[in-house]
């Protein structure tokens, strides 16, 4: 490890460029992040945020200009040797194996030997004052599989502060947390910054920025474009992402004109243990809106309606024709798409292209002499793909080197192409930039103005608020209300949502005092 200077700063990317063939992602950027101090990285989908990371991290290194540590130039050749730094990284997909223990995840690659048997004893010692200095209270003897997601967040960050990190790089750690875990992430975060701990944090979470940063670097198509106090209005970092003004976040145009018809009708839906005699209807050119807590049941509703898992009671009915339960084929022929709330574990391949991807809800109806119609298949991919405008190289790029709103414009494509007349969205804009949310707001409003109906799952609610018609307000399982969209305010949404989980609280404590 280079020899610190007391000025210099942690990690400094000087000038430097990256390109993959002819594709330059980089051009001459410099970041500095500093100790005690949060350094955000801003930008849309394909910016570059996540390649200057990688060379943070040592996966990638640059073509042009340097990496310095404590003002000393470095070669990050490898994740080893970024960590011989003390630079370590959260990624938003969480590095663990769910069936080993929480220590065994904290030393994971380290673990104690003696007289070369396992020293369980040392392991569950250190593991314990990792966990201890983020204030992490569970057994170190627990699977990690069974800690929720905001707990394995942070037994993520012990793991890299039990190797003596400097540095921390938060790839959006807070895309999949509650309101009150994502509190108790950002106290973590203010511990490490007094700490002198320095970090560096990525958010499309524009609000998150002021409370827990310290300054911003915007980057656009590759290149720096602003350095920023974290405290710059909201308006103006907008501006600096895209390089234009975005005058309504949520976009909401209510155009359709034709009949008043049904199009999606469910009735007395029901699974056991999970949701409970669900009915609503949703109406040509309308957006319903699903509002709850997390573990409402809102997820599980939207894969029973898509024919994605079985439910045990009710009925899904598409313009009048009734659904077979759990038959997924059937829901895309009656002209349903459902974009689901994990797009990289359930709504793409990422080892196949986009050009793929985009196509696998209509192969077989393509299909000539019942052979696939690759020409054709690609030809409306494509097609397809400049329509939503998604950044890629060519259509044969694999998905999984595309960013995370280029990727879920993919699952989107796909429902296009398919000419889905009913679209089930859960979370769509997860995980997404500014920019590119007003681009899915905008798909929403032209499939809700040609006559479609679309049923929208959402725990960001200024987006349920903003977008929905009518909204659907589950509380454990149950629907607890409905509110017309015009009536919607937050703190009604939210009376609604934790209506049964209060009740079940009372019914618990009253249990336990008889």
């Amino acid at each position: 490890m280079s020899t610190p200077s007391a000025d210099a700063p942690l990690l400094t990317l000087e000038n430097v460029s990256k390109s993959f063939g002819p594709v330059r992602v980089i051009d001459d950027v410099t970041v500095h992040v500093r100790r005690g101090h949060v350094q955000v990285l801003l930008g849309e989908n394909g910016a570059g945020k996540s390649t200057l990371i990688k060379m943070m991290s040592g996966i990638y290194q640059p073509d042009g200009g340097r990496i310095l540590v404590d003002g000393g130039p470095v070669v990050l050749d490898g994740v080893r040797a970024a960590e011989s730094h003390g630079i370590a990284t959260i990624h938003q997909e969480l590095n663990l194996v769910p069936t080993m223990s929480v220590a065994e995840n904290v030393l994971m690659g380290r673990l104690p030997s003696r007289a070369g048997l396992l020293d369980k004893r040392a392991m569950r010692t250190t593991a314990r004052r990792a966990l201890d200095r983020i204030g992490l209270d569970v057994d170190v003897d627990q699977p990690v599989g069974e800690l929720g997601v905001a707990r394995q967040q942070l037994v993520e960050i012990a793991k890299a502060l039990s190797l003596d990190a400097r540095m921390l790089i938060l790839d959006e750690p807070t895309a999949a947390l509650t309101h009150g875990e994502i509190d108790a992430l950002f106290g973590v975060v203010e511990d490490l910054r007094a700490d002198g701990v320095g970090m560096v944090f990525i958010s499309h979470h524009l609000e998150e920025i002021a409370r827990i940063g310290d300054d911003v670097s915007v980057l656009r198509d590759g290149s720096l474009v602003a350095e920023v106090p974290a405290s710059t209005d909201e308006d103006e970092l907008v501006r600096h992402m895209v390089g234009r003004d975005i005058a309504d976040h949520h976009p909401r145009r209510r155009e359709y004109t034709g009949p008043d018809e049904v199009l999606l009708d469910v009735q007395h839906l029901s699974r056991h243990g999970v949701v409970d005699d669900i009915s609503f209807q949703v109406r040509a050119g309308e957006v319903l809106g699903i509002a709850g807590l997390v573990g409402a049941g809102r997820t599980e509703l939207l894969r029973a309606v898509a024919g994605a898992d079985p439910y045990d009671a009710g009925t899904v009915t598409v313009r009048g024709g009734a659904l077979p339960a759990k038959d997924v084929g059937s829901a895309i022929a009656a002209g349903v798409g459902h974009v689901p709330e994990d797009r990289k574990s359930q709504g793409l391949v990422l080892g196949a292209s986009v050009n793929e991807n985009i196509g696998y809800a209509t192969l077989r109806s393509t299909a000539r002499l019942g052979l696939v119609d690759r020409p054709g298949q690609r030809r409306r991919a494509q097609d397809v793909a400049d329509r939503l405008r998604i950044r890629m190289r060519d259509i044969d790029q694999t998905a999984r080197d595309l960013s995370g709103g280029n990727q879920q414009k993919i699952v989107f494509a796909r429902w296009v192409l398919a000419g889905s007349q009913v679209l089930l969205l859960d979370e769509p804009t997860r995980g997404v930039d500014v920019g590119a949310r007003v681009e899915i707001y905008e798909f929403i409003n032209a499939i809700t103005a040609d006559g479609g109906a679309v049923v929208m799952v959402s725990s960001d609610l200024p987006e349920v608020l903003g977008m929905s018609d009518r909204i659907l307000v589950m509380s454990g399982g149950h629907v607890a209300g409905e509110l017309e969209g015009e009536d919607a305010t937050e703190d009604r949404v939210m009376a609604l949502a934790v209506r049964d989980v209060d009740r079940d609280a009372e019914d618990h404590s009253e249990g336990t005092s008889a």
